[in-house]
């Protein structure tokens, strides 16, 4: 499947899908069992064409596990490294004024149902058996601007797009699974952790579309300001 939008906004990289599954893909990219990762690392190399998946064994960073959605956070230290510290051997983020509210961002993180793996590749690999979930760009300012745009072309609603708190990982995978379940048609942005953002280039960020909605977005790029004067201005500079 070749995206018609990743067309319109020149994407250098591939959309990522995201995809549950039971079997892991041969020669996948993946973490080795008992080494810290960051999940980002892997999204990135996605959009450059690879295939990685992910599992409870292969994913340690406890962040990580529950920003994709395979085992929630456990309180008790988590709370007090998101904020002032204290607790632990590593020193807190200070992303959080105080453990209680880190405490109430953790309680608030949507629940998935998982598989074995959750699996990371181009959307021109999509087979008709892939369970996908999500669509992940990875986005300048301009090309960001385009899918916010379309995003919000057909809908009543003015909020289709949305940013949240979060672990990159949450923001750019999680959030929008949990709204793939709902058949939500929300969108969000993401790679606002400053943590996560270690692991891209500084310019950009990440947009994520449940699979439901892409294919929506995907059929009405023709007929939208994607195909218009304004923004072929703006895609020579791309």
């Amino acid at each position: 499947m070749k995206s018609k939008i990743a067309q319109y906004i020149k994407l250098s990289t591939e959309p990522v899908a995201v995809i549950k599954t039971d079997a892991c893909p041969q020669g996948a990219l993946q973490f080795k069992e008992g080494t810290w990762g960051c999940v980002i690392a892997l999204l990135n190399e996605a959009a450059k064409g690879k295939t990685a998946a992910l599992s409870e064994k292969t994913t340690g960073c406890p962040g990580g596990k529950a920003g994709v959605g395979f085992k929630p956070f456990e309180p008790g230290t988590i709370e007090y490294f998101l904020s002032v510290g204290g607790k632990g051997s590593k020193e807190g983020e200070f992303y959080k004024e105080s453990p209680d509210l880190a405490l109430s961002y953790i309680e608030q993180l949507p629940e998935i149902s998982p598989k074995e793996y959750l699996v990371l590749k181009p959307v021109s690999r999509i087979t008709k058996n892939d369970d996908v979930q999500s669509v992940v760009f990875l986005v300048n300012a301009d090309q960001l601007s385009g899918l916010v745009t379309l995003a919000n072309y057909d809908q009543a609603e003015q909020d289709s797009v949305r940013i949240k708190f979060g672990a990159g990982c949450a923001q750019s995978l999680l959030y929008t699974m949990a709204d793939s379940e709902l058949d939500n048609n929300i969108c969000m942005i993401g790679l606002t952790d400053p943590s996560a953002r270690k692991c891209i280039d500084k310019d950009i960020l990440s947009f994520s579309i449940p699979y439901r909605r892409y294919l929506e977005m995907e059929r009405k790029a023709d007929d939208s300001f994607l195909s218009k004067k304004t923004w072929q201005l703006i895609a020579k500079r791309i």
